[in-house]
């Protein structure tokens, strides 16, 4: 209820487990569904935060103000309808979001890993396009549709879908959970 509203897109940071591995795979390629969804992978190891941000701001264009920010302005025009991978090839060689990805994994407060480190968890985004909610996980192939959902109802459905992954193995406690909200 303190969260403001409406959210525009959800972030989740999960451990990567045998359970979450084994439940990735029965998923299968039923429930994939490009519709609207901007999309692209993740071949850079240890980016799963940037590619969730971009996937979380550039699935909501249309709710955010990005002219302060000219480059990341050209890196959605340069990768607007471009196929998943080819994306991720163009921010693999765009120095300047690299620059940026490195600049702001630097700031937390813990030392940020290497892109070679074997990192247990990973960061994926939920957002609403067309009326559907869809997980975006640059591991996989494509965008996955949880359903129906509203820009008002986003935060509770992405959570139901955030309790299926916590169910695949109650032991773990390491999930975060980020909603980026528009209160302009």
């Amino acid at each position: 209820m303190m969260v403001p509203r409406p959210v525009i897109a959800v972030m989740l940071l999960y451990p990567i487990t045998e359970q979450s591995e084994s439940a990735e795979n029965k998923l299968g390629e039923e429930k994939q569904n490009v519709g609207g969804v901007y999309y692209m992978k993740q071949t850079v190891g240890n980016a799963c935060g940037t590619v969730a941000v971009i996937h979380a701001l550039a699935n909501n264009q249309n709710s955010i103000n990005f002219e302060d920010n000219k480059h990341f302005n050209k890196f959605l025009e340069d990768t607007l309808g471009k196929e998943p991978n080819e994306i991720a090839n163009i921010l693999e060689n765009d120095s300047a979001m690299g620059a940026a990805h490195d600049d702001t994994a630097q700031e937390g407060q813990t030392e940020a890993p290497s892109r070679d480190d074997k990192i247990n968890t990973h960061f994926i985004a939920f957002v609403c396009r067309e009326e559907g909610l869809y997980e975006l996980d640059g591991r996989k192939s494509g965008p996955v549709f949880h359903g129906k959902t509203t820009p008002d109802s986003l935060l509770e459905d992405a959570i139901e879908v955030v309790r299926k992954f916590m169910a695949r193995d109650p032991t773990q406690l390491n999930f975060t959970l980020m909603a980026l909200a528009n209160v302009s």
